[in-house]
């Protein structure tokens, strides 16, 4: 068509390996190469291709000479190809134009492939801009033609084996899941690539289980097996190649080689990766297995879908292994009729966007999907868009989609409904922020800002555990941040990361965001910061909070003593006068904690507790930081609630975070001992006896404890949390408080302490024994522990506990 005379000029130029290189153009073409004669590109009409050739031009429907062009153009040569499938297809099979199509033989290896879809005519408008590939394109593929052969005769997949399996993303348009759980999470899968076939498993004893071993046949029939070449297995799939071997199946021990048909390896090295993908694409099978947890746990920080050796290789088959496990189990083979509402993420974000452009009310099957969605689309945007333009044009949908929809307000007043659109927008919200240069563009709220400034923060860690040190400014919502490190802060194992609790409901999503300082760098954005209220025992004066700090605008505040820092809302704070007396009572706290525990007064780094909308574990959990609900901000910050109701809580919480496997005996004493905390504190330091301090210590309830327990033969599957906690305040109150610490010092000292519960309770028994100078074998046997003959004897020359209060029930 002479209209289109001056892009085919361009096209040639474009293909071209060099200047003047000669243009075959078939003979059937005359029209073009009467539009390239005319520019003065070296033409010769020819009948075939002809290797000397720079570019070739050529019709859809003849691929005689297929596999020359493809080494052809894999040389560096220019293939300019046209032609129309929709005529091809009436004649033949619908689905099997992709693969059958002459001009498809040539294409579908560069990843283009020609459909049966008629074209529109007419004139279109150039863009400057690469046209986005639809989520889900027309190609008249049946997938469920593929289940039907895969799971041929089988009607479980049992994958309770020795090994641990990842879970795979599935985000090609031609790739499909075999296997998923409850979760619709995936651990068998398959595509079409090119003229090949690739099946992926998520872990490498999937491959030769028996468990599965129909899976594999079905498998290794449906990736060629026919085709004329051998099956090659990679050495380390030793196991396989017994399986298959035992089978009659014909195979060999090989590594990748041009005369096989099936090439059967292991996801962890990707030495391989080009040479793989051209083996598929030119009509290969792969199959493939392999976990990726174990490798992100080994290199933290670095992005699994781009770095993990495996999905160097799986990625552009459009299926990537994720790096977190998922949990085994005998799952129902798919139905292949019913391979249209088997979970996809493509075919389910489609029908996602398609409810939020008509303002549908969601319905199922993609309510039930919508929390997979979420993931999947966050994991998704971590793929690099240099991978190719298919990611570039999902990025921009998701973008877009979150452009067009807005992001929800989330407030304890407009909570987000567990399966809502709003719980899809948010995360993907989240994961654009994590790849985007400048996450204001998502157009979010303002909040006050105040100008760029220099932060000076003391980094030094004298502990052995990650300690964080707040920069005291609050980054508002929708902006991104730019820090400059000096050249002494590289490589030195400092990260930069933004927290809060990663959740769900009622709040916005929430990730743990760390950036490793590996080299002077700039993560790049613009500062937007507001002043965080920030209060520091002994360096806060007092006029300073009253005239300035109070009135920070930042919606948190952080209240750090030397051994503890709360971070809770700026409003709880903002009423008192002078938080100088809170924070000393916090400071009286943490020496006392520090006293139990037999640790030195300054601890090692200052615990934390964060209060939050809504946290990830229970109404309170331990760890670092430990994570309270907002309800709780009276027992942290509130003097007169603290004074006259104590704060159980918060001790109890701090009390995990003080105990020790050597002396632990999980799970019977996981929420009991460190209650020992919650009373010595309420006693110590607030003047609150213990069965004020909490109502399951008032006198009548521990009794009737102790008598239902031995009531029921004092079992120690009945021995757990107040129960268990009786048999340590039973000593504590005719020992006191300095046989604990005593222990508590001396345990941190020790080596070769058992691991298994007995002899953990018999090494107690003893050392609790000689540090008191009484025989507690009774006592403790009369609580039901697996007091050994031998240590009885030890303690039997020790004097006898008369007071023993076990003797009295």
């Amino acid at each position: 068509d002479p209209k289109m005379a001056r892009f085919l000029r361009n096209a040639v130029d474009w293909l071209s390996p060099s200047p003047g290189a000669v243009v075959g153009v078939q003979k059937s073409l005359s029209s073009l190469l009467s539009i390239l004669s005319s520019s003065g590109t070296r033409v010769q009409p020819s009948e075939e291709f002809i290797a000397s050739f720079g570019v070739y031009c050529m019709d859809a429907y003849d691929a005689a000479q297929g596999r020359e062009l493809i080494q052809f153009v894999k040389r560096g040569g220019g293939l300019l190809i046209g032609g129309q499938a929709w005529h091809w297809a009436s004649g033949h099979s619908t689905e099997r134009v992709l693969f059958d199509f002459p001009g498809n033989h040539v294409t579908s290896v560069a990843g283009v492939h020609f459909t049966d879809i008629y074209g529109e005519t007419g004139t279109f408008s150039i863009s400057d801009k690469v046209p986005a590939i639809p989520l889900i394109a027309p190609h008249g593929l049946d997938f469920s033609r593929d289940l039907n052969l895969l799971l041929r005769g089988v009607s479980e997949l049992d994958i309770v084996t020795d090994g641990v399996p990842s879970h795979l993303l599935v985000h090609g348009t031609l790739a499909f899941p075999l296997g998923l759980d409850n979760a619709y999470q995936c651990f068998l899968a398959a595509s079409h690539y090119g003229q090949g076939r690739v099946v992926v498993a998520t872990h490498e004893v999937l491959l030769s289980t028996p468990k599965l071993t129909d899976f594999i046949l079905n498998a290794i029939q449906w990736l060629g097996a026919e085709k004329k070449g051998r099956i090659g297995i990679n050495p380390n799939l030793k196991a396989l190649h017994d399986l298959l071997t035992q089978r009659q199946v014909v195979c060999e021990i090989s590594e990748l080689t041009d005369n096989l048909s099936i090439y059967c390896c292991q996801s962890y090295s990707d030495n391989e990766a080009k040479k793989i993908h051209e083996f598929v694409a030119e009509g290969g099978g792969l199959l493939i297995g392999g976990q990726a947890w174990w490798w992100a746990s080994q290199n933290k920080g670095q992005n699994v879908l781009a770095e993990y050796p495996g999905n160097k290789i799986l990625n552009g088959f459009g299926i990537s292994i994720l790096g977190e496990t998922m949990e085994v189990g005998k799952y129902p083979a798919l139905r292949p009729e019913e391979q249209q509402g088997h979970y996809h993420f493509r075919r389910a974000l489609a029908q996602f966007q398609q409810h939020l452009d008509k303002k549908e009310e969601l319905q199922p099957p993609v309510t039930g999907w919508l929390q997979k969605l979420s993931q999947d689309c966050a994991k998704v945007l971590q793929i690099p868009v240099k991978n190719g333009h298919v990611y570039t044009s999902l990025y921009h949908i998701l973008y877009e989609m979150v452009q067009s929809n807005g992001i929800p307000l989330v407030s304890k007043e407009h909570p987000v409904k567990r399966h809502s659109k709003e719980v899809v927008l948010l995360h993907v919200a989240t994961a654009l922020c994590q790849t985007m240069s400048d996450c204001a563009r998502l157009a979010l709220c303002e909040l006050p800002t105040v100008p760029s400034i220099t932060v000076e923060i003391n980094c030094t860690n004298t502990g052995e555990r990650i300690s964080w040190r707040s920069t005291g400014l609050y980054l508002q919502r929708g902006n991104t941040v730019t820090f400059v490190f000096p050249s002494a802060a590289t490589g030195v194992g400092l990260q930069v990361n933004s927290f809060c609790s990663s959740l769900r409901l009622p709040r916005a999503p929430s990730e743990i965001s760390y950036t490793q300082l590996t080299r002077n760098q700039i993560i790049t954005g613009f500062v937007h910061f507001i002043s965080l209220v920030h209060i520091d025992a002994g360096k806060t004066s007092k006029s300073q909070w009253l005239t300035c700090i109070r009135h920070y605008p930042a919606p948190w505040a952080e209240l750090a003593t030397q051994n503890i820092i709360l971070t809770v809302p700026a409003d709880s704070i903002r009423p008192t006068d002078d938080p100088e007396p809170l924070l000393t009572l916090w400071e009286r706290i943490m020496a006392a904690v520090a006293e139990l525990a037999a640790t030195p007064a300054t601890f090692p780094r200052p615990e934390r507790i964060v209060a939050d909308v809504q946290i990830s574990a229970g109404w309170m959990h331990a760890g670092y930081p430990i994570m309270c609900n907002l309800d709780s901000v009276k027992e942290l910050v509130n003097m007169e609630h603290m004074q006259e109701n104590g704060l159980w809580g918060p001790i109890h919480e701090l009390g995990h975070n003080q105990q020790r496997a050597g002396w632990e005996f999980p799970p019977h004493t996981t929420e009991a001992t460190c209650n020992l905390w919650s009373v010595y504190v309420h006693e110590k330091v607030l003047g609150i006896s213990r069965d004020r301090a909490h109502e399951e210590l008032q006198l009548q309830h521990r009794n009737k404890r102790i008598s239902d327990y031995l009531g029921k033969g004092a079992q120690l599957k009945d021995w757990n949390l107040w129960t268990a906690l009786e048999t340590y305040l039973q000593l504590q109150e005719a020992f006191g408080w300095e046989p604990f610490i005593q222990l508590f010092s001396e345990y941190q000292t020790m080596s070769n302490i058992p691991t298994d519960n007995p002899s953990k309770m018999n090494l107690w028994a003893e050392k609790f024994s000689r540090q008191v100078k009484k025989n507690l074998a009774p006592f403790f046997v009369a609580w039901g522990w697996p007091i050994k003959g031998e240590v009885s004897k030890k303690l039997a020359s020790l004097p006898n506990w008369d007071k023993n209060p076990m003797k009295k029930v």
